[in-house]
């Protein structure tokens, strides 16, 4: 009986963690659903297949036509890709560190170099069995699926080759500074056939019919109607990277101005580009087919086109997120600045805390955005031209009247009438008529690279870049050095919590002042990381962001890490009534860049906050995450003014935790409830509220 009462229970608790777990859990840190991008050089198509070369982060592979993407770079050393080519099952990509092949659409790789003396592989062409590799130095050849390689170069005056293409027998190569070649016995000889050519610089070849067009830099589209004796120029004065042959339809994509399509073999053409976001504008990298599909592969990420190319729309869900540095949130708007180095996309708007977003650039005529902040109902986006502003939550942009190039506008602050524009190259900007006309206010600034700008009461603080921090009490007129105690003079952020005021810097961590900037003291306790490029505030809750994401909850004292489930730092953080938002940063492309989110709740301990309205009814929701490790939230709801106790107990009734004891006001509340010094193991938790009482079970797994 013993046995039987033991098994019992047993299964009685096993059925309990079964329910407990199909309860959906939590997250922390969830990426949000974009802003999405890529950085896309090559498309190979197989079956119902699509696959793209992400460059520096991998292959991707779509089963329904570019409506989702999915990683798979299993064994790729290496993930700077060129080029892409299918043979039967086999699918090869050449990358900057040779050639590798999958048989099973890319789960798994294997690198195929055998004979292959030049492993920066530029071009992949299949004819037949046989695959065509060109490189920075010469064509090779391999007849066994990759397993070995000769090479064919024989005649070949400039052995960059960048492009292959193959029209009945005639193999042709487009190399870098030697024009185009051809071989008609499989690569073992090679004929120069350049004439008519005005650039030598060969990027693209493409067949369509009997024509051969090749793609130059920077002399345009050239055709040959005798294979490649002579060439004639189609389109002239442009930075063609890549060509697309998809019908009796022709396309060129370029590196400044989007997309060409010819519809009459190169005769006439004509730019479609409607639906390329401007990222895709920059540079056009690649094409491919798949029935009656047409995919763009651009500095912004996958296009598709079902007309033609007459409009585009970008299938890029699930590919990696752009770089994002700069956040602002007012009421239920975010907005999401990009900018990372050579990459700039502009500013994006979700209006639903980052499930969806959208490109908002019209008339953002430079898309290096480093900072944006809202002024009541107007945005405005500081970037390396100027500044801009929006009175309609970006659908359309006017440039300020500080717009000049390299100016590298990093910081905005508002005080009453005037507009405050922080210059990483001279320093500080004021606007008292919304940014019509700007003065420069530097008397006193000493260091005129500015990074961030805050007001404090009537106070104006602005952080350099070598120089430390500079107040300045009569709107910027005149400045003072204030960086008694701060160590480091490099300061990228401001934040003020009540009478506290925080300076994050590049090196030194954090630095706090309690009398205006007169004196500074180091508050490092608890952080990792001491570089700290933005700092964010909630209540009387401060945020770090160093080399994780960290909170403190007593002025700086000491810090919590609460960045677990996002594994890096952020650029940016900005704060709504109820999400933490992370902009992050780092190489352009990161797989794990742009927008992270997470409630407030889960990491801002024994904070109750209510929701806007009065319930209907009393309440207690189910604790979420459920199963948790180690902390968790409780969702209550009080329909009157009462003595309200939130109570947590273990299996044998002694009580574990009070959360609550107190009276409440009608609202919705959430709580949470650490239990780092709790053993693992089922609980119950209990509210009651009036005459309302209601309990749940809760299980802790370590």
């Amino acid at each position: 009986m013993k046995a039987v009462a033991n098994n019992l229970r047993t299964r009685l608790l096993l059925a309990l963690i079964m329910c407990l777990c199909t309860i959906p859990s939590y997250a922390q840190w969830v990426q949000t659903n974009g802003p999405y991008g890529g950085d896309i050089h090559c498309f190979a198509a197989s079956g119902t297949n699509l696959f793209a070369g992400n460059w520096g982060l991998g292959v991707f592979l779509s089963t329904n036509s570019g409506g989702q993407w999915t990683k798979v770079s299993n064994g790729l050393a290496n993930q700077d890709f060129s080029s892409m080519a299918v043979i039967g099952t086999s699918l090869f990509v050449g990358t900057s560190s040779g050639v590798f092949v999958s048989t099973n659409n890319g789960a798994l790789w294997t690198r195929v170099n055998t004979g292959l003396t030049n492993t920066n592989v530029y071009a992949l062409v299949v004819d037949g069995a046989t695959l065509f590799a060109g490189t920075g130095f010469g064509v090779f050849l391999s007849t066994n699926n990759g397993t070995n390689w000769t090479e064919v170069s024989t005649g070949l005056i400039n052995a960059n080759v960048h492009s292959l293409t193959i029209r009945g027998t005639t193999l042709f190569a487009g190399t870098q500074g030697g024009g185009v070649f051809r071989s008609t016995n499989s690569g073992a000889n090679w004929t120069v056939s350049s004439t008519g050519l005005t650039s030598t610089n060969v990027y693209a070849l493409a067949v369509s019919g009997t024509d051969i067009y090749a793609g130059t830099a920077p002399g345009g589209v050239f055709r040959s109607t005798n294979d490649g004796t002579n060439w004639t120029a189609v389109l002239t004065n442009r930075l063609v990277l890549s060509l697309g042959a998809a019908g009796t339809n022709l396309y060129a994509g370029t590196q400044d101005s989007g997309i060409y399509r010819s519809t009459s073999s190169g005769g006439t053409w004509v730019r479609v580009n409607t639906g390329l976001t401007t990222g895709a504008l920059a540079q056009v990298y690649s094409f491919g087919a798949n029935g009656t599909e047409l995919f763009a592969g651009t500095y912004g990420g996958v296009f598709r086109s079902t007309n033609d190319g007459t409009t585009w729309t970008a299938s890029n869900t699930g590919l990696t997120r752009i770089t994002i540095r700069s956040l602002a949130v007012s009421g239920t708007i975010l907005c999401a600045g990009s900018f990372n180095g050579v990459e700039a996309c502009g500013a994006f708007l979700s209006t639903n805390n980052g499930t969806n977003w959208t490109e908002i650039n019209q008339g953002l005529t430079n898309t290096s955005v480093r900072t944006l902040a809202f002024n009541g109902t107007d945005l405005f986006a500081g970037t390396d031209a100027g500044v801009f502003l929006s009175t309609n939550n970006g659908s359309n942009w006017t440039p300020s009247g500080l717009a000049q190039p390299y100016i590298y506008i990093g910081a905005l602050a508002f005080s009453g009438t005037n507009l405050f524009a922080g210059s990483l190259s001279s320093g500080v900007y004021r606007s008292t008529n919304n940014g019509v006309n700007w003065t420069q206010v530097n008397a006193g600034l000493t260091n005129t690279g500015v990074y961030c700008l805050i007001l404090v009461g009537t106070d104006l603080f602005a952080g350099t870049f070598g120089g430390g921090a500079f107040r300045s009490t009569n709107n910027g007129t005149n400045w003072t050095e204030v960086n008694t105690g701060l160590t480091n003079l490099v300061v990228q952020c401001f934040a003020v919590n009540g009478t506290n005021l925080f300076a994050g810097t590049e090196q030194g961590g954090i630095f706090r002042s309690t009398n205006n900037g007169t004196n500074w003291t180091a508050v490092n306790t608890g952080l990792t990381g001491f570089n700290i490029p933005s700092l964010a505030v909630s209540g009387t809750n401060l945020f770090a962001t160093s080399n994780n994401i960290f909170l403190s909850t007593n002025n700086g004292t000491s810090w919590t890490l609460v960045g677990t489930g996002i594994g890096f730092g952020a650029a940016s953080l900005a704060v709504s009534s109820t999400m933490l938002f992370a902009g992050r940063g780092g190489t352009a492309f990161s797989e794990q860049a742009g927008v992270w989110r997470r409630p407030l709740s889960e990491m801002i301990t024994s904070v109750e906050n209510p929701s806007v309205g009065v319930p209907t009814q009393s309440g207690l929701e189910q604790n979420y995450p459920n199963p948790f490790n180690p902390a968790t939230n409780f969702q209550f709801s009080i329909v009157d003014r009462q003595l309200t106790i939130l109570k947590v107990y273990d299996v044998l009734g002694r009580e574990v935790a009070t959360l609550v004891n107190e009276v409440k006001q009608p609202g919705t509340y959430t709580v949470q409830w650490n239990a780092s010094e709790a053993a693992s193991g089922v609980y119950y938790y209990r509210l009651q509220a009036g005459d309302f009482v209601a309990s749940k079970k809760l299980l802790l797994l370590k």
